[in-house]
């Protein structure tokens, strides 16, 4: 391992641009990039997706896509040239001096491989102390991250693990050759808070054990400015503003920075509405000819000046730096009116659930007995007309299967499940068809629960094909453009398909074929998990506008507390399949009374950034896994 420097540095950055070579046209990527790392620090890199944040991780590992190029400036390690290094010195470097964390922790690893093979070919990589047994030293690594029984998971496959602890086991690979540079992209998108908390305290740990210098890539604007010594906010490619992360926070000096702070939902404080940012982020090609600022088509502050150059980069302060020409004008941008409430009808109940029960028992081999456990313990709920109502609760705590015995995918072991009026618990053919004209779904992941063969105008009236509603084709075609102007895309989007839209479109697309059918109930499964804030807020506010149109009630589980504060009447939370707390959503969250509430709350990294965050959550006796 390379001696460690005291001072200067770490990571450098001068005038860098990356452009892909598409035949004879080149086109920006990343564009001028300035920015050093000291180690120690941690920096944050936030933006929507395709602003570069990724791109700056594979610039530095120079693992680019193909037909994509440094084109210019310099990119140093320790004084060393990353982009004309040698190969073999490159991969001397990376898991060692440089190490990942991915965002995807099932497919950051291999899943034909045990943990224990794979820790051992990685610390067998990275070079073992003489004498030192590989399993030894993984179970160290496991101790230094906190994951219980490290001997058990040697033998376990990533896939028999929650993602928590195929995150736990991604850090300390990452940490096990005491890095001098981590690069973390996006290590807690779609995560529970409470894993969230602890997979950040974890980083933090380590970082501070070993004297990492960290780039923690992110879209959340508030969990950077917790974390990060510096942020850096970029926008196609080009820094919008960097600096002091608690200063940038309290005070955004670009107009980008602040739309991105307002499209967020608050946690605490008064319930405010979001900033909605129009349009979408300019192409690659649309750069290439923009001769103006990148973000002036969306910006509520552009005037004509700021189309005719790209703006330079205005000292705001100490060490920050913004760039754009109406800095004074940026504390002006204010977010909507909140609409006002809906107030649910009292006494006209669309769902029933009483002591509802969902158990299992595992399978019997000749070498374990038979275990068994209820993934729902009588749980007693009741969803209005009109009403949203929030589920809550860490992975494992039961709400996915209440989901799944709501929409009739599982039958409940016992209680009572009744759908206006009609007792649907026995789950049967009549049972199935007469919930079907009720309840729709709307799935977590758009990608995987839209058909790629199909295009978008026969995806989102695939319910006709089970009522046998709109027989003919032009009738089909018509309701799919009356329901794509209801959700706010284009026409011609009926003949796309999914692999054309983004992924803030395909989940539009997914509720817009759950509407199709005219459901009295909405039943979403995390759907913004994963989004950017700026398409969050887009569809948090599509959901409000389409229920004053059509009138549905929603069951919407989420593990972001802010947006069930924004979006539902009353929330419940679930804790190992049993219902610990519920209510009205403002009481509930401003005077939580079950301490596994508080746990969850003291998660959620706070809207003051001048307020400690502690995402120390052993007190409440609560564990993850």
């Amino acid at each position: 391992m390379a001696n460690r420097h005291l001072s200067g540095p770490i990571l450098s950055a001068r005038n860098l641009s990356v452009e892909s070579l598409g035949g004879k046209e080149r086109f920006p990527v990343l564009t001028d990039l300035n920015f050093s790392l000291e180690p120690g620090k941690i920096l944050g890199l936030v933006g929507e997706s395709g602003a570069g944040k990724s791109m700056i991780g594979r610039t530095i590992s120079q693992f680019l896509p193909h037909g994509f190029a440094v084109t210019k400036g310099t990119l140093e390690f320790d004084g060393e040239d990353l982009v004309g290094m040698a190969a073999e010195r490159r991969r001397d470097l990376l898991g060692r001096e440089i190490a990942f964390i991915p965002q995807e922790p099932l497919s950051g690893l291999n899943p034909v491989l045990s943990v224990g093979q794979q820790m051992k070919e990685h610390l067998l990589r990275i070079g073992l102390a003489p004498g030192e047994n590989w399993k030894q030293r993984a179970l160290k690594e496991f101790e230094a991250v906190h994951l219980p029984h490290g001997a058990a998971l040697l033998d376990k496959y990533p896939h028999q693990l929650s993602g928590g602890m195929c995150q736990r086991i991604l850090i300390a690979m990452a940490f096990a050759s005491r890095p001098r540079l981590l690069i973390a992209d996006e290590p807690t998108t779609a995560l529970d808070v409470t894993i969230q908390a602890r997979i950040v305290k974890l980083i933090a740990e380590m970082q501070k054990r070993d004297g990492t210098a960290v780039i923690f890539i992110t879209h959340d604007l508030r969990l950077a400015s917790q974390i990060s010594d510096e942020i850096m906010v970029l926008y196609a490619g080009r820094p919008a503003e960097r600096g002091p992360a608690k200063q940038l926070f309290s005070a955004p000096a670009h107009p980008y920075t602040r739309c991105l702070q307002l499209a967020n939902p608050t946690i605490t404080g008064p319930r405010r509405g979001l900033y909605i940012l129009p349009e979408r982020m300019p192409g690659l090609r649309v750069l290439k000819d923009l001769k103006g600022c990148r973000f002036a088509s969306r910006c509520p502050n552009a005037v004509e000046a700021c189309t005719l150059a790209e703006p330079p980069l205005v000292d705001i302060g100490p060490n920050h730096i913004a760039a754009c020409i109406r800095t004074e004008k940026t504390p002006e941008i204010v977010p909507p009116p909140l609409a006002p409430g809906r107030e649910v009808t009292t006494g006209t109940t669309q769902l029933r659930g009483e002591k509802l029960t969902k158990g299992y028992t595992t399978a019997w081999s000749p070498f374990a007995s038979r275990t068994s456990f209820k993934a729902v313990n009588s749980v007693d709920f009741t969803l209005g007309e009109g009403e949203f109502v929030g589920i809550v609760g860490e992975s494992g705590s039961g709400k996915s299967s209440l989901a799944r015995l709501v929409v009739g995918l599982d039958t409940p072991t016992d209680g009572k499940l009744t759908l206006a009026g009609r007792d649907v618990t026995a789950n049967g053919n009549a049972d199935r068809a007469y919930r079907r004209d009720y309840i729709q779904m709307v799935f977590q992941d758009p990608q995987s629960a839209l058909n790629p063969r199909r295009r978008i105008g026969s995806i989102v009236t695939q319910a006709n094909e089970a009522t046998g509603a709109y027989n003919s084709q032009q009738e089909r075609m018509n309701r799919a453009s009356e329901l794509l102007k209801e959700i706010g895309l284009p026409p011609d989007a009926a003949m796309r398909f999914p692999s054309q839209l983004s992924g803030g479109q395909k989940q539009r697309v997914n509720i817009a074929r759950a509407l199709c059918s005219l459901p009295k109930i909405l039943v979403a499964d995390e759907i913004v998990s994963g989004l950017d804030v700026s398409v969050q807020a887009q569809l948090l506010d599509l959901l409000l506008k389409l229920r004053d149109e059509h009138g549905f009630s929603m069951l919407f589980i989420s593990h972001d507390l802010s947006v069930v504060r924004y979006l539902c009447d009353r929330v419940m939370v679930m804790y190992r399949g049993e219902v610990v707390e519920s209510g009205r959503t403002e009481a509930v969250f401003s005077e939580p009374q079950h301490p596994y509430t508080r746990s969850l709350l003291a998660a959620v990294p706070p809207d003051d950034v001048e307020k400690e965050w502690s995402p120390v959550l052993a007190q409440a006796g609560y564990q993850v896994e």
